[in-house]
């Protein structure tokens, strides 16, 4: 059972911002190695303190034989990291998905290319009973520490009961939650199991609600517990928006821990009504207008826009933008230019 070094748990327990790793391809839909290399090397660049790679919007077609780039992606990534030879905690997370079989076989290969976690999805187990599910996680558990994924059902995750995530958080090696359930009632399901069980100070919780960032890393969950109050708060975000203008995400979370710190009314207010035009971009690059079938186009229209890629292409040729779509992410652009970053991505593709 690999254990995750000390200095990393201090690192993911202070919070920090952890981007869901994009899939760069060519025209042809064969991958390119330089925009994706490129692209590791923007979100060390800009302060971001771990990837997720292999991960949702890295494309789950990247597992089918015929595509077959999940340990290529992994291998790439990893030793892009390694060439930064970063004086600071960084961590490598590896998406992992499939039955258990499968989930093995993928934390096997994220050892191998010296990742540090596991983001264990739930995703496509909708005729797994709980108890099947959690005796999953305490598989891979024993293999590689793990990062729970609560993932709304609108993009292939489901319900779980309150006492699904009492026995979740029980189970050793468990680090970290990504909390992805774009649900308010669902989420407060998995703060409150943390807080009544005895590793409260173990799990760090962090939001992948893109539709909810600043207000779940503003917020202090408190719980009566044996008399006591028992507070939870999100540390960081591993998140799909903070794929795209991540320099900006690095100073949105320190002015929000600097907030925490010292909270005021006038801060506040500033956080929460940046809180809406986040949402705003969000709903742009996400498409929940259309089901979010424009999520994964939407961050490389982004990206493209950048020079960070080359087109906005996926795998599958049916996944593009909506329609719409293009025209929403130039209203954000226009109506809150303080949120991205192409000044900073310039200045980076400039210099190398």
């Amino acid at each position: 059972m690999k254990k995750l070094d000390a200095n990393l748990q201090q690192h993911l327990w202070a919070g920090t911002v952890i981007p869901a790793h994009p899939l760069a391809l060519h025209e042809d839909r064969s991958i390119d190695e330089e925009s994706q290399r490129l692209l590791t090397k923007y979100y060390i660049a800009s302060g971001a303190g771990g990837i997720a790679v292999a991960v949702h919007s890295t494309q789950f077609e990247i597992r089918d034989p015929k595509i077959n780039l999940f340990e290529t992606v992994l291998k790439w990534a990893s030793e892009e990291v390694d060439k930064a030879q970063l004086q600071r905690p960084f961590l490598k997370i590896a998406g992992i998905c499939g039955p258990t079989e499968q989930a093995i076989q993928e934390a096997s290969t994220a050892l191998k290319y010296g990742y540090d976690i596991g983001l264990l999805s739930m995703g496509g187990l909708n005729g797994w009973t709980e108890k099947a599910i959690l005796d999953r996680v305490r598989a891979i558990a024993a293999i590689i520490p793990v990062f729970g994924f609560y993932l709304q059902p609108s993009v292939g995750g489901r319900i779980f009961s309150y006492s699904f995530w009492q026995e979740f958080v029980a189970i050793e090696n468990v680090v970290a939650i990504k909390c992805a359930s774009f649900n308010r009632y669902q989420t407060l399901d998995v703060m409150r199991a943390l807080a009544n069980s005895n590793r409260s100070d173990q799990i760090a919780m962090y939001t992948g609600n893109d539709d909810n960032i600043v207000n779940d890393l503003m917020t202090t969950y408190q719980f009566p517990v044996n008399g006591k109050i028992v507070a939870i708060d999100f540390k960081g975000g591993l998140l799909g928006h903070w794929a795209v203008w991540t320099q900006k995400a690095v100073t949105l979370l320190e002015e929000i821990k600097t907030y925490k710190r010292h909270p005021d009314n006038q801060t506040a207010n500033h956080l929460l009504s940046k809180a809406i035009a986040i949402t705003d971009s969000n709903a742009a690059f996400f498409d929940p207008a259309n089901a979010f079938h424009g999520c994964i186009p939407g961050l490389h229209e982004v990206l493209t826009r950048q020079g960070l890629m080359k087109g906005i292409w996926c795998i599958n040729p049916n996944e593009q933008l909506s329609p719409g779509q293009k025209e929403e992410i130039d209203r954000v652009y226009s109506d809150y230019p303080e949120l991205n970053d192409d000044a900073f991505v310039l200045h980076f593709l400039n210099s190398r």
